[in-house]
């Protein structure tokens, strides 16, 4: 009976460490896009960065989360995953244009522009998940 419920256990591994690697390059990626450094400004208790950068990796998780359950391989789930951080670049640079000074003012602590960016980059996100379910 142990072992029938663990006969998933393979790919819930293969699967969990895709994500794992996804998330690190998203991480990478977009902490290399934006002109402020994310993790030196949450180092220094910077809660604008910590909102903004937690919020968009949210963004990027969920549609991460949808190509896991809808995907046909573990390709399939990279494939779908690279999309995601590609709309979250995207909804970066969207997001700036009413605010050019977006990270300036992120980097500055200002809670309004991280809030703007996270949550800007949590509904694409949303959506994103949304249109991966065919």
């Amino acid at each position: 009976m142990i072992l029938q419920s663990l006969a998933g256990l393979p790919a819930f591994v293969v699967y969990f460490c895709t994500a794992l690697v996804a998330v690190v390059a998203y991480l990478f990626v977009y902490t290399r896009v934006t002109p402020h450094d994310e993790f030196a400004l949450i180092r220094a208790n910077d809660p604008a960065a910590a909102i903004a950068l937690g919020l968009s990796l949210l963004g990027f998780v969920l549609p991460v989360v949808s190509a896991i359950a809808h995907s046909a391989n573990v390709v399939d789930c990279l494939i779908w995953s690279a999309i995601a951080l590609i709309v979250q670049i995207a909804v970066y640079y969207i997001v700036k244009i009413p605010v050019p000074n977006l990270s300036a003012r992120i980097a500055a602590g200002e809670l309004a522009a991280a809030i703007w960016l996270g949550l800007s980059s949590l509904a694409a996100g949303a959506l994103n998940a949304a249109c991966m379910i065919y």
